[in-house]
């Protein structure tokens, strides 16, 4: 019925200094972060996919599947930006399980987070320097972005955090898009509230200083499904989904209106095999309506080398501990095909 303070986690200044950003790494960033902002805004007509491992938990796995994704993100430059999906933390339902990188760096070990926060800093700058691709994290806790804020370029805000006032108001000093997931009950207002938060300025506690921040216009929706109080899933990924959101965003008038649908989770029951149809029937809608064209900015894919997912204790080199994901052949496949489309 207590804490045990088990050691001092060092500041974010502080990790910056032992692990710092070469130039030629925060030059890749600045470049696209640029056309990260210019698509979301509608400017730059390429499509995103946010695309990668349900949790990153391996860095030679991580730096292998990015090399890989970086070849084909050269050859469908011209049609998609790709950003690789490097999440370090894990949201778990029951807090129990493995929690991501942060928590285990080597997850046959014990928890160490302050060396967790090292080695995801070390993966992300290794990912950028192998691929040429800044990546996407999740935002499971605010108070630890500082710690890679150097290096993404963008971030999201899982469905069990959305309502969390601290989340919104955090994402709205954030200088990267930031994508709020609905929440598991499917509810698109409270999605949009987040939103909205996020767009707009607060003034509030963070790692201890009172801060003001100006509100961030690239924050956006990411639908993930939904899930009833039977336990079923309940995808909105749907057509009349996608026009409903439109149509909430349009009464909203927020800034940069912009969907990505995540194409796992709910909205594909966590059968990750059927996230190419998914994907398909979402670039199928947006041919079949301008509106939608222009708001469906974007998918988010989990994928990895290996297709599935295995235990903790397993040892398959590239295939998931959390969630099933594609395997490489059939992710390349799709990526294709959504350039082919788009």
């Amino acid at each position: 019925m207590s804490f045990a303070y088990i050691r001092y986690l060092p500041l974010p200044s502080e990790i910056r200094e032992e692990l710092p950003v070469p130039e030629d790494i925060r030059a890749i960033k600045a470049v696209r972060d640029r056309v990260l902002k210019s698509v979301l805004e509608g400017n730059d007509r390429r499509f995103l996919v946010i695309i990668g491992p349900c949790s990153a938990h391996d860095e030679d796995a991580v730096l292998t599947y990015v090399e890989r994704l970086a070849g084909v993100a050269e050859k469908t430059a011209k049609k998609l930006f790709i950003i690789p999906r490097i999440y370090t933390n894990k949201p778990r339902t029951l807090c129990l399980g493995y929690k991501g990188m942060m928590h285990q760096p080597d997850h046959h070990s014990a928890p160490n987070i302050v060396e967790g926060i090292k080695a995801l800093r070390r993966m992300h700058l290794r990912a950028i320097a192998v691929s040429g691709l800044s990546a996407a994290d999740e935002m499971l806790y605010p108070t630890n972005h500082p710690y890679l804020d150097d290096l993404l370029s963008y971030a999201a805000v899982g469905a069990r955090s959305v309502e969390n006032q601290q989340h919104r108001i955090t994402a709205s000093g954030v200088d990267i898009p930031v994508g709020m997931k609905n929440p598991v009950s499917g509810d698109l207002l409270v999605m949009l509230n987040s939103i909205q938060a996020a767009q707009t300025g607060h003034t509030f506690t963070y790692n201890g200083f009172e801060v003001e921040t100006s509100g961030n216009p690239l924050a956006h929706a990411i639908l993930r499904g939904a899930v009833d109080r039977f336990a079923q899933s309940i995808p909105n990924y749907h057509y009349e989904d996608l026009i409903r959101l439109s149509e909430l965003y349009t009464e909203r008038r927020l800034h940069n209106p912009a969907i990505i649908v995540d194409t796992n989770h709910a909205n594909s029951g966590k059968l990750y095999a059927e996230q190419p149809r998914i994907a398909l029937e979402i670039l199928q809608s947006r041919d079949y309506n301008p509106a939608l064209a222009k708001m469906v900015r974007g998918l988010m894919v989990e994928s990895f080398l290996v297709e599935g997912s295995q235990s903790p204790e397993g040892t398959v080199f590239g295939q998931s501990i959390t969630d099933p994901c594609l395997g490489w052949e059939a992710t390349e496949r799709l990526l294709y095909a959504i350039a082919d489309r788009v």
